[in-house]
């Protein structure tokens, strides 16, 4: 099983300024050297010692995480952010084609589901687009943003073979299982859960986590254990998820101790703000880290979500 992540930003799609590029540059520079350019060799030297929020970039695309396994070509897609139109684009590369897609939706915010338009096997007759949610009102909310004066192309517009399901229980999909969970947001939002044999991770974008989330009862033991990799809301730091309380997002601290409740090996921060740069969000994934060390906590590797970055499980 293969988790890629296509869109890692939340709230609104944040792609890098021209400032934020100079600044990158200027950076670089200030730790060159001449010895740093004498030879191929040095130059790779030098590139590989370059802190992660300088060489690359996190990424600035809204929500959308694939999820592709050995047991059926068919694709599994959490989410229809800007990040849909860049696996739409490399879709259209691969020799061998996929032409059946399965999309999940945690809820219907906007940027959760506005690179939809833009995805081109949408458009195409021969593709099979089966769209789930356990909202009723799944059809209508993603007719709705394609809809005069929102958006000049229509829904019905798109060639695909399109299927709208109401989940109302796990279901599978080739040798996966997915089950779904409701979490603390406004207006509601669903975890899901990927089970393939023996591994196992949760999709969980835009979740408050409160009280109840760490409590083992069997709704939550069934869902939360036994998970290998969890990507989780942290949009915010302890400060600003007390300021932005009942705004729907958690903070990396309280991840970090979710994952260490139900012993979850991998967690993943997701959802980053967009107003937050490459440099703050890898300070925040250093400080969820040091959190760990202070607090005692091991066995749990945190990584930051990053656009073009795959998991194997």
């Amino acid at each position: 099983m293969k988790v890629h992540f296509w869109g890692v930003r939340g709230s609104l799609s944040a792609p890098q300024l021209p400032s934020q590029i100079r600044s990158k540059v200027s950076a670089i520079l200030e730790r060159l050297t001449a010895d740093d350019i004498k030879t191929p060799e040095n130059r790779e030297r030098f590139l590989a010692t370059l802190p992660p929020w300088l060489f690359g970039t996190v990424g600035g695309n809204s929500p959308c995480v694939t999820v592709s396994c050995e047991s059926t070509n068919d694709m599994i897609v959490f989410d229809a952010g800007s990040g849909i139109r860049e696996l739409g684009i490399t879709m259209a590369k691969e020799k061998q084609k996929r032409d059946h897609f399965h999309v999940f939706f945690s809820h219907f915010h906007w940027d959760h589901i506005q690179g939809l338009p833009f995805f081109n096997p949408a458009y195409d007759p021969s593709v099979a687009m089966d769209f789930y949610s356990p909202q009723p009102n799944l059809e209508s909310a993603l007719q709705g943003q394609m809809t005069s004066p929102y958006f000049p192309v229509h829904m019905e517009s798109m060639g695909s073979k399109k299927t709208f399901h109401q989940l109302c229980e796990p279901l599978r999909v080739g040798d996966l299982q997915i089950l779904y969970k409701k979490m603390n947001h406004p207006g509601d939002s669903f975890s899901y859960k990927v089970i393939e044999g023996e591994h196992c991770f949760i999709f969980a974008t835009d979740t408050e986590l409160s009280a109840n989330d760490f409590q083992k009862t069997g709704e939550n033991s069934s869902f939360f254990g036994n998970t290998d990799c969890i990507i989780l809301d942290s949009q915010y730091t302890l400060g600003e998820a007390i300021e932005k309380y009942n705004w729907g997002h958690s903070a990396f601290s309280l991840a970090v101790d979710f994952a260490a409740n139900w012993g979850i090996k991998k967690l993943v921060l997701f959802h980053h703000d967009p107003t937050y740069d490459d440099r703050k969000l890898f300070n925040m994934l250093q400080s969820a880290r040091w959190y760990t060390e202070r607090m005692g906590i091991k066995g749990i590797d945190i990584s930051l979500a990053m656009e073009g970055m795959e998991i194997e499980l």
